[in-house]
């Protein structure tokens, strides 16, 4: 009689110790080896005989451009392939040992290599443009993906999507409170040198910010895959307040990195954004209310601070408020605009409250736009705006004028980059507090279910107006400043869709993108969604189209955003996937699967 348990057994393990490409594993191991150093090598050989290409990549034992990025993705996927070799102190890098994570470094360097190829071939009309250098990167990095397939297969019948699968990681090892922050540190320095590499990048370079966007991608996912990024924010959360101000100092830092004052002018309006997007995540990442209007709240903010700017064109001349009187000015008149919108439409719940928030958002732009003493009072003058803002001067020191500090020369957008720090500051900390509170609780489970938290004694109404009127208040705060930076406001930008943020679309986007709930989330799609425009100029016209596919493809593969809450993780995916542990029977055995019933 045959054993079909037995016969089953040894067909998995068998398809568990082969992957689809048939070499052994030793020598799959080899070629991931010999495939990363050869990627290394390429990027201090010519990949082009013209500088014409962006980066001049002709120069011989010089990396620059798009071979930075493949030199990083090259020592990214060495390091990974070193793990599979038992080499001491690496195993801190993937403890299970898995798969995934080296094919996606080794993803990281073919994407990167290949990309350049064909852009090379492509901008300068043929394979002829591409030197030795260029070819010698494409074929190394091709060898440890072949290699990494040849792996052991990590969930047998599954193809592809098993190596792509997020394995399950062993319990970590300890650390000094010493050694956590030394980590901390390095990772804060990480991402402070590929943001300034980023944000750096010119804008008529698009191929190399392409490159840096496939390094970032495959390689984040890479570490997500080797459980390092859940130890950092494991690490980070009981560091806490450790983590946060070296997140302040690395922004501090990083306008003394910067020699072009464009640079910092983006990075103002990309802290302006991002402050407005933490304010809508109030509303909807806390309080699960979808509004589509949240512009309008920058908007008024704005133009209240416009009005009592001392501006020769504001209807209220002669008027000059100091900054803070100015910004508790926009504050105040966003909470009561507010409040007069949340009040008739709170009790409206889903698709209508959505509906409601985006008219009254159009409402508030056609009436700036109307009051230019033709059609309305003279108070905003209409399309044209508030123009000739004059500069903040806060406690002497002019922040429309260049100051050296330290050697450094800091530029006007650069002396706004840091108001909005301290802005920035002010609003994580309210969120933060407002969130870990009483309120905050009762906005979590109004957003969980209103029926159940309104049996429970919750005041629904009330606790929703609240929320409305803090995030309107916060994004208040920010128009506050954003006029100062822009000389002047007009009636343009406060809309729903529009070809660059800010409105109420790229806010929502940055919030669900990042992840709804969190701090660091909406900093962190804000800033994607504010730098991808910037530097793919030739995306202008197609810029609502690719945020839509990009929509689509995280709600299907990371619905609870790049950086998740876990509560939301857990509404999100059912048990066994990702990092969510599986679910045990009422005696705490394993269930029984059909394979073993």
């Amino acid at each position: 009689m045959t054993d079909t348990t037995t016969g089953t057994t040894a067909t998995a393990s068998a398809a568990l110790d082969r992957g689809p490409v048939p070499l052994p594993r030793a020598a799959a191991r080899l070629l991931i080896a010999a495939g990363a150093a050869g990627t290394i090598a390429s990027t201090f050989l010519s990949w082009t005989w013209t500088p014409a290409f962006p980066g001049n990549l002709t120069v011989y034992g010089y990396p620059a451009g798009l071979q930075i990025l493949a030199l990083v993705a090259g020592a990214l996927t060495l390091l990974f392939g070193l793990t599979l070799w038992n080499v001491p102190g690496l195993n801190r890098l993937n403890p299970a040992g898995a798969t995934s994570p080296v094919l996606l470094a080794a993803l990281s360097a073919f994407a990167v290599c290949w990309f350049t190829g064909i852009a090379i071939a492509v901008d300068l009309g043929g394979l002829v443009n591409l030197d030795p250098g260029a070819y010698v990167a494409m074929a190394a990095s091709a060898l440890p993906v072949l290699g990494a397939l040849a792996l052991p297969h990590p969930a047998a019948g599954t193809g592809i999507r098993g190596y792509l699968a997020k394995p399950q990681q062993p319990r970590p090892g300890t650390l000094s409170p010493l050694a956590e922050r030394g980590v901390i540190t390095a990772g804060t320095a990480i991402a402070l040198a590929a943001f300034t590499y980023g944000i750096g990048i010119d804008n008529d370079a698009s191929e190399t910010f392409i490159g840096f966007l496939l390094l970032v991608v495959f390689a984040a996912w890479a570490l997500v895959h080797s459980g390092l990024l859940d130890r950092y924010a494991t690490i980070s959360a009981r560091h806490k307040a450790f983590a946060a101000t070296l997140a302040f100092v690395a922004a501090v830092i990083f306008p003394f990195t910067q020699s072009d004052d464009h640079n910092a002018n983006v990075g103002v309006n990309i802290l302006i954004f991002a402050t407005v997007a933490l304010g809508l995540n109030i509303v909807v990442g806390l309080t699960g209310l979808l509004d589509l209007g949240y512009v309008a709240f920058l908007g008024v903010g704005a133009y209240a601070a416009a009005l009592v700017s001392g501006s020769e064109y504001s209807r209220f001349t002669g008027v000059h408020f100091p900054f803070w009187a100015a910004a508790l000015t926009g504050m105040a008149a966003s909470l009561v605009f507010g409040v007069l919108i949340g009040a008739p439409t709170l009790r409206l719940r889903g698709d209508y409250l959505a509906i409601v928030t985006l008219g009254f958002g159009e409402i508030f732009r056609i009436t700036v736009n109307n009051l230019d003493g033709d059609s309305g009072p003279n108070i905003t003058r209409g399309p044209n705006g508030i123009t000739q803002i004059p500069d903040l001067d806060i406690l002497g020191f002019n922040l429309g004028e260049a100051h050296d500090i330290g050697g450094f020369t800091l530029g006007r957008f650069a002396n706004y980059l840091f108001l909005m720090l301290i802005v920035t500051a002010i609003v994580v900390l309210v969120f933060t507090r407002a969130a870990d509170s009483r309120i905050g609780r009762s906005w979590i489970a109004i957003r969980e279910d209103e029926t159940a938290a309104t049996a429970m004694g919750i005041n629904g109404f009330r606790v929703k107006l609240i929320a409305f009127a803090l995030g309107a208040s916060l994004a208040g705060l920010a128009g506050t400043v954003m006029a100062h930076v822009n000389y002047s406001v007009n009636p343009q930008p406060y809309q729903f869709a529009g070809a660059a943020p800010p409105n109420s679309a790229f806010l929502l986007a940055a919030v669900v993108l990042g992840g709804m709930g969190t701090v660091s989330g909406p900093l962190l799609g804000a800033s994607v969604l504010y730098l991808v425009p910037e530097k793919l100029q030739f995306l202008q016209n197609y810029e609502l189209f690719a945020f839509g596919i990009a929509l689509i493809l995280l709600m299907r593969f990371r619905p609870e955003g790049i950086i998740a809450n876990r509560r939301r993780q857990l509404e999100f995916h059912e048990t066994g996937q990702l990092d969510v542990p599986e679910r045990k029977t009422l005696t705490d055995e394993p269930a029984v699967t059909k394979a073993g019933a």
